[in-house]
């Protein structure tokens, strides 16, 4: 572990020490909770984008062997 300081507005510290009693924890536990969870969407973020980039794209099957006409695409009589 490592030990880091941080200045916090009077308001906003105490915010965060009624947070951390709350949960029945200290202050640098309840905080690192936090920060951690940030870093794990960060980095589940990350991934998730180069799976997806990394993907080829999906071919379009075109109605008879050419493009659907601008009506076709924006046809919504299925969701009538």
């Amino acid at each position: 572990m490592k030990n880091v300081t941080v200045t916090l507005p009077e308001e906003t510290a105490l915010w965060l020490r009624v947070r951390a009693a709350e949960a029945n924890r200290s202050v640098s536990s309840w905080l690192a909770d936090v920060v951690e969870g940030m870093k794990r969407r960060e980095d589940d973020y990350r991934v998730a984008m180069t799976r997806a980039l990394a993907r080829e794209p999906r071919k379009m099957a075109w109605v008879d062997g050419r493009k659907p006409t601008r009506e076709e695409l924006h046809d919504r009589a299925g969701l009538r």
